[in-house]
């Protein structure tokens, strides 16, 4: 990969793991539910005028819009709200590649290989390590809402491989015109009209900017570059710098919320981290570091 193609994958695994601590900045005045409503209605609009739909049924475009948008970031967003730490929840959103694994296996019939297991039982390790967190970041109900928006990002994951759709941008772009409506009902039937009221008068610019920087650097902007380094380098090569994102995310909330690096959260993100790298990698790492080329029949 060429230099400034590295920094520019670097960069947007920081931008994904920061946005997590600019989450938790827009939910001091801002419902969970509503924040990611406007989010994906100005990620849809005004680009859903000047981008073709993709060539895709109008299934799965809703399925992932409903499912990307309230499934994951919506119930994100509200275990964020529910005290668990930026940090925290940008580590355990990663256990949706385990969980995209096993639905895998279950949609696809795809095996399962020894490394994913192996994998999937350190990162577990991990997550019973931040279970005894006792520093105030981590709640159990925010843990689990968590875990559920991680399960519901391998359904989006599995939605979007039965698409089948290589116009990844216009896919993000038309399926965020269904989120946004849905998640509005739902904070008003939940909270009823005290969200709205309270989005009218408490509005600041921390939340405008917070609400700015989900839309254009970490959502279009992102997944755009991304899915281009995608185009012009093998998986192999681009998908591993994923695994800075919980690294970023942990360091932003420590420098913007001032949260404490514990041993226990280093271990966590150890952990979690190494589960991931066994579990997606293992065999890629196994076939370079013992391979050996088959020598000519003499």
């Amino acid at each position: 990969m060429k230099v400034h193609h590295l920094l520019l994958a670097i960069l947007i695994t920081a931008i994904w793991g920061v946005n997590f601590s600019v989450i938790k900045l827009g939910l001091t005045s801002v419902d969970p539910f509503i924040l990611a409503g406007i989010r994906f209605t100005l990620c849809a609009l005004p680009a859903i005028f000047f981008i073709r739909k993709p060539d895709v049924q109008w299934r799965y475009i809703i399925g992932y819009g409903l499912v990307f948008g309230i499934g994951l970031w919506g119930i994100v967003n509200l275990g964020i709200k529910s005290g668990l730490s930026a940090g925290i929840a940008s580590l355990v959103l990663q256990f949706s590649a385990f969980f995209t694994i096993l639905l895998g296996a279950w949609v696809f019939k795809e095996t399962i290989t020894r490394y994913q297991f192996a994998g999937i039982a350190i990162a577990i390790g991990g997550l019973l390590s931040i279970i005894f967190i006792v520093d105030g970041s981590v709640t159990a109900s925010g843990l689990m809402l968590v875990l559920f928006g991680a399960v519901a990002w391998s359904v989006a994951n599995v939605i979007n491989k039965k698409a089948k759709t290589t116009q990844v941008f216009a896919f993000l772009v038309w399926s965020s015109a269904f989120s946004p409506i849905p998640l509005f009902l739902l904070d008003y039937a939940v909270n009823g009209a005290d969200g709205y009221r309270a989005l009218a008068s408490q509005l600041d610019y921390q939340a405008v900017l917070s609400i700015l920087f989900q839309v254009y650097p970490n959502t279009l902007f992102g997944y755009w570059v991304w899915n281009s380094l995608l185009k012009q380098y093998p998986v192999s090569t681009v998908a591993p710098l994923s695994l800075l994102v919980p690294i970023f995310g942990m360091l932003g909330s420590v420098v913007i919320f001032n949260e404490s690096l514990t041993v226990s959260k280093i271990v966590a993100v150890l952990l979690i981290v190494s589960g991931l790298g066994v579990g997606l990698y293992g065999q890629r790492i196994n076939n370079a570091l013992f391979s050996r080329p088959a020598r000519p029949l003499s």
